[in-house]
């Protein structure tokens, strides 16, 4: 068993990466099992609200996500006792120590139930709120990417990569991912200014989820631009995004760890372009 790792100038990538392993390991077995099963998901009615912006009627949610995470639980729970957990399915327990883990058991269920392979669990490390370490398992295609102070990997089968961002600076020459163009409201402004980055951007994909970012960790995507993001989707993934050498942030350029409106680049220029082109009024004021 892993014993407590009480302070964080111990705490090594390796260590962590121990931790994060074996309860991965175990929720990927779980999700792998389900994948393309025919697995019946229940779903939550969205509001109207919530209906109108997403463009979706129902919030799906499987027995694998719970699953998963419940295996996620008993490992850290086990390994870390005095460690809080935050989960997306079970809520939060807290704990003695300022460490915390938080946990999406799948990001991109819609993606899942449909058979693609464009989801991933996604599992972080907190110290007092801070986001320091982050993986995302993708266990259909045998992934992880994964990141601890200024490491950034991705391991799988052919053995492991070190993570780095494109060195695109600008819109015109980057591709932008987004989930679903279809989450950003009108009444809010936020669909006209992703739509003023959308068509500044070379390539467009969207559906990535989670996939998305650690595609921009890895250069092949530059840009991820969402909101109406949870915590959970998001401050696993600010590790790998940083420490590959990108930037990601809220629309106003702080933490994105909170979730909400998120922007993750690959430099520092295409970051300060996207923010600024996402900023309120800047579409009606650079159309006049």
């Amino acid at each position: 068993m892993i014993g407590l790792i009480s302070d964080r100038r111990t705490m090594n990538f390796e260590q962590m990466l121990a931790i994060a392993a074996g309860a991965l390991d175990r929720s990927d077995e779980i999700i792998a099992k389900a994948f393309r099963t025919r697995a019946t998901a229940s779903f939550n009615k969205l509001s109207d609200a919530d209906t109108l912006r997403a463009g979706e009627h129902f919030d799906p949610v499987t027995q694998a996500d719970r699953d998963a995470e419940l295996a996620i639980r008993d490992v850290l729970a086990a390994a870390l006792p005095d460690h809080g957990i935050i989960g997306e399915e079970f809520g939060t327990v807290s704990g003695g120590s300022p460490y915390s883990w938080i946990i999406d058991p799948i990001d991109g269920t819609r993606a899942f139930v449909a058979g693609l392979p464009t989801f991933g669990t996604l599992l972080g490390l907190l110290d007092a709120g801070e986001p320091i370490a982050g993986v995302m398992s993708q266990p259909i295609l045998g992934e992880r990417f994964l990141a601890f102070g200024v490491q950034a990997q991705l391991r799988d089968t052919r053995g492991h990569h070190p993570l780095d961002t494109s060195r695109v600076t600008s819109i015109s020459d980057a591709v932008l991912a987004t989930t679903d163009p279809f989450l950003f409201p009108h009444e809010t402004g936020e669909a006209d200014v992703f739509e003023a980055c959308r068509t500044r951007a070379k390539i467009v994909r969207y559906g990535g989820d989670c996939y998305s970012y650690c595609l921009l960790a890895a250069g092949h995507i530059d840009l991820v631009i969402e909101t109406r993001l949870a915590a959970y989707d998001i401050a696993p993934l600010i590790p790998i995004i940083q420490a590959a050498g990108g930037m990601i942030t809220n629309w106003q350029g702080g933490s994105a760890a909170a979730g909400g409106q998120v922007v993750a680049a690959a430099t520092p220029e295409l970051h300060a372009e996207a923010c600024a082109l996402l900023e309120p009024g800047a579409v009606s004021s650079s159309s006049s």
